[in-house]
Formats: C-alpha cells, sequence, structure tokens
C-alpha cells in the first residue's frame, strides 16, 4: 500500500534541533538523491534553503521510519505548544505523525492493536483542533503528497472530532473513541489487494463487491482483538450505510444507523470528495457541497445541513 523503500517527510517535521540523524534525499525526475548522510545534521541554513527553493518534502529511506515517528510521537506535545510555530506548521506536524502511524498500523497487525499510540495522536489532535479556528486548512500540504487511504483516514479524523464536538457536543472521553474509530474506519481495506485499490478504471461487480466488505471485515479484525470500544466500532462497521437503507454492510435505514456512523459517512464522503484519487482529481470545497446535496438519500437532511455548515464556516 506504499512505496517499500521510500517515505515522504514534511519539512515542516524536520527540526534542525532535534530530528535523528538520518539519511535525506530529494526527489528529482524521479530519482532519490541524496541530500545529506547520517553523519551530517540537518542544519537551520539547510531549512532556509528548502523554503527558499519551496521545497515540501524530502524523502527517507523506510528502514528509518521507525526511529523518525518516535522522534514526532515523543516530540508533538512540546511542538502543538511552541510559540514560534505557526498554526499551519503545527497541524502539518501533526498530520504527519498521524499518517507515519496509519502506515505502520495497516502493515502490521501489531500496531493496528497499540491502542495507547493511536490515543495519544487522537488526543493531540483533539487539543490541537480546540485550539485552531481554522485548523482544517493546514492539512492539504500533507495529505496531498502521500498514498490516498492514510491521508483520508487522517483528514476524516480530524473532520469527525471537529463535528462530533460542535455538533453533538460529545465528552471528551467519548470524543477519543471517535478518532480512533475514525483513524481506522478504513482498516479493512488491508484485506483487498492493491490492483483494485490502485485501479484508475471503473470497478468490475467483483471487484466492488471485495471493497464493500472492507467495513465488515475491519469490524471483525478490530473486534477480535477485544481492545476497542463501541463507539470505534460502530464507525468502522457503520459508515457506509445510508439513510434510506441502501447502504452496507447491514442495510439500515433511517435512525436505525448510529447518530456517529451518520455523521462519519458525511466527514468520509466530504474527505473522498476533496482529495485526489486514482481515477479522478479533488473537487473544490464548492463542489463537494453540490455533490453531497444531490445525495438525497444517503443522509438525514437536518445533520446534512448542519455538517455543510460547519465545514463551511471551517473554509472562511
Amino acid at each position: 500500500m506504499k512505496d517499500l523503500y521510500w517515505r515522504a517527510i514534511s519539512i515542516d517535521s524536520i527540526d534542525p534541533d532535534y530530528f535523528p540523524s538520518v539519511p535525506l534525499f530529494m526527489k528529482t525526475a524521479g530519482n532519490y538523491v541524496l541530500y545529506k548522510d547520517a553523519e551530517r545534521k540537518f542544519s537551520s541554513a539547510d531549512r532556509s534553503r528548502m523554503d527558499r527553493t519551496g521545497t515540501e518534502f524530502m524523502y527517507v529511506r523506510a528502514g528509518d521510519m521507525s526511529e523518525i515517528s518516535t522522534y514526532l510521537e515523543n516530540s508533538l506535545k512540546d511542538m502543538l505548544t511552541r510559540d514560534d510555530l505557526d498554526s499551519e506548521r503545527k497541524g502539518r506536524i501533526l498530520y504527519q505523525t498521524s499518517i507515519n502511524y496509519l502506515v505502520d498500523a495497516f502493515e502490521a497487525p501489531e500496531e493496528a492493536s497499540n491502542l495507547e499510540r493511536c490515543r495519544q495522536l487522537v488526543q493531540h489532535m483533539m487539543s490541537y483542533l480546540s485550539n485552531e479556528p481554522h485548523a482544517l486548512k493546514s492539512v492539504g500540504s500533507v495529505v496531498e503528497h502521500n498514498l490516498y487511504i492514510f491521508s483520508h483516514s487522517v483528514q476524516v479524523a480530524a473532520l469527525n472530532l471537529l463535528a462530533h464536538e460542535k455538533l453533538f457536543q460529545v465528552h471528551p472521553d467519548e470524543l477519543i473513541d471517535v478518532g480512533i474509530g475514525s483513524m481506522l474506519h478504513d482498516y479493512g481495506m488491508i484485506f483487498v489487494t492493491n490492483d483494485i485499490l490502485n485501479k484508475p478504471d471503473a470497478l468490475s461487480d467483483v471487484e466492488y463487491y471485495k471493497i464493500k466488505q472492507h467495513t465488515q471485515k475491519g469490524y471483525e479484525y478490530l473486534k477480535d482483538s477485544g481492545r476497542f470500544g463501541d463507539m470505534s466500532l460502530t464507525i468502522v462497521r457503520h459508515h457506509h450505510e445510508r439513510y434510506d437503507g441502501n447502504g452496507y454492510p447491514t442495510g439500515m435505514k433511517g435512525d436505525q444507523i448510529p447518530r456517529s456512523a451518520q455523521l462519519s459517512a458525511m466527514c468520509d464522503m466530504y474527505s473522498a470528495l476533496t482529495l485526489d484519487r486514482v481515477y479522478r482529481k479533488a473537487v473544490s470545497h464548492q463542489e463537494a457541497i453540490k455533490a453531497m446535496r444531490t445525495e438525497a438519500g444517503a443522509f438525514s437532511a437536518p445533520l446534512l445541513g448542519s455538517f455543510l455548515e460547519l465545514m463551511t464556516a471551517q473554509k472562511e
């Protein structure tokens, strides 16, 4: 589900004073060229050079990611409270760190069950969203350069935490479960082959059937671990139910669908529309609103109206 050898790292995540001493590469004409070796620190002069040239990302070998992820997760609390970092940079660091976790979780089952690691990231995301009025603006520059499924999962978590807090006034303890379920809502995609996930053309009926199984399979896998709460599991299982009963996996209808699953479905669709996909480019916020309003049977009209108002307010 990712490049086996290389991983993109946001320049915002590379602090000259603290970033681990690992080789950093630049991507030129499809080739990875060594920028600095492990013996040399990434300096403030390097950072200034990247800013001048408009470089947003550098690359590291996949084998160095464990050290980098540990550094970012251990440093995240301090980074998010630093006065010398602006809101958008903090957001990009947060989203980069979350994407790193998700790549690990999708590749190693033991990391998916590492609930404390996921919980810590969700708590940091909750804090960031509550303190930054336009927190969602910073996600774009990170997710555009990472594989869709991980980018999408991080954005859905951010949207869902914000929407649950603003629209449902959910208690912070419950919000953590919302965030965990949202981060892992597509976990069942690990059971879908890459040729289907990355197919640029229309899916066959058989391929679409396999995609639709991801909700139930992800739910069963995480439930069997015995570590996830009901709210998290509900989001994983039911985020593709439709208000008219034509969704999956159970075909629940109307308010039989848990309200967290209804809201998760809106976050899922909004994110899917506004991020680049293998088979189509992202659409604008206004185009996404129009598309969601035309899906009359998919959502509760009053809840959809409230959700779209919230998303519009975030864009202003």
